[in-house]
């Protein structure tokens, strides 16, 4: 309602000066008015194209420098040094072009201003620039999307090769659950009709499958470095996208469908905590946390940095809430921690 009541006054008041400024033009009768702009506008209105040229380029430097120390830090996964790689120089491609075509764009416009007696010389067609402004961006894009494409299918390449490790990703309004595949890396059968909430079966998997009876159920994602990870991911009712930043992955998760991705973890959980962007952020982050401490705020608890599993699709209403930790440890960490946990035909409640 504030807000509201806010837009409103702001309304008034700009239709308050408008008005203001029309009264004014009327009451200078000397004043000569026209429609029609003169050398006297066309000449202002070119310096103020130079006055945005400098507040575009302007603003650009500002949010590099400002809000630079907000991108991700270094990838975390084996394909993500060639996607980071791929950013960058869309980046730089696209900014060199925007920088050129903009500083011209404003120069002709006010170098070519309207002057009186002056008429415009113009071209109907002229076939060299034409072929040269289509045939340079052709290359340019042609060779981008080429790249990306091949990125892409290296990205895409999921097989059986190095042995990977199989883990289900399972989405739901508005949580994660992982599922692991055991000792004989194959995953058991699931199908969200088998879910039965009083026997613990809360994925659905096939109790007659043999091959889901080591299967390991959990909240939390634990991932060995180094090793090829096979994720295959369900929805259990409406699209949701598992998105993992810092390994540049992202999948939708298809009610009806399993989808697939695969990446290799390169840094772990600890290895991160010492990366200086990471560092800088976590301290940046707790000085914002311990102010909202001292002022009795909530969420001002010191904050240490983790992989997380996010939903990259609006779900609902507590979309913004539905992420899982990711702890990257060597594989000898990875191993003692399985074997912790129950497996599904140790964790199922017996039938009545």
């Amino acid at each position: 309602m504030t807000a509201l009541l806010t837009l409103t006054v702001l309304v008034l008041v700009a239709i308050a000066i408008w008005q203001m400024t029309k009264i004014f033009e009327l009451s200078q009768a000397k004043t000569e008015y026209a429609e029609i702009a003169n050398d006297s506008d066309n000449k202002n209105n070119g310096y103020l194209l130079f006055g945005f040229l400098i507040f575009i380029y302007g603003i650009t430097i500002f949010s590099f420098v400002s809000y630079g120390k907000m991108l991700l830090p270094e990838a975390a996964s084996e394909h993500g040094g060639e996607y980071d790689q791929l950013m960058w120089i869309s980046f730089a491609i696209i900014f060199f072009v925007q920088t050129i075509t903009q500083a011209l764009l404003h120069y002709f416009g006010f170098k070519y201003r309207g002057e009186k007696g002056r008429k415009a010389l113009f071209f109907a067609d002229n076939d060299r620039l034409e072929f040269i402004w289509t045939i340079i961006p052709v290359i340019v894009l042609a060779g981008l999307i080429l790249w990306g494409l091949y990125t892409w299918s290296n990205i895409m390449d999921f097989n059986e090769d190095d042995d990977p490790m199989v883990v289900e990703l399972y989405a739901q309004q508005f949580n994660w659950t992982a599922r692991y595949s055991g000792a004989d890396n194959v995953l058991g059968d699931a199908n969200v009709r088998l879910i039965d909430i009083d026997r613990a079966n809360v994925l659905g998997i096939d109790e007659s499958d043999p091959n889901g009876d080591d299967d390991v159920i959990v909240k939390e994602l634990h991932l060995p470095v180094g090793r090829k990870i096979n994720f295959k991911m369900r929805s259990q009712d409406v699209l949701h996208s598992a998105y993992m930043p810092h390994f540049r992955a992202q999948m939708n998760c298809v009610p009806g469908m399993i989808t697939q991705f695969s990446f290799t973890p390169t840094v772990t959980t600890e290895e991160m905590r010492l990366n200086p962007d990471v560092v800088e952020k976590v301290k940046r982050t707790n000085e914002i946390r311990a102010k909202k401490a001292a002022q009795g705020l909530p969420n001002s608890d010191p904050w240490e940095f983790d992989y997380l599993l996010l939903c990259n699709k609006i779900c609902g209403k507590s979309h913004y809430n539905m992420q899982m930790k990711i702890i990257v440890e060597t594989e000898e960490e990875f191993n003692k921690w399985m074997a912790e946990q129950k497996t599904f035909k140790a964790s199922m409640a017996p039938a009545e």
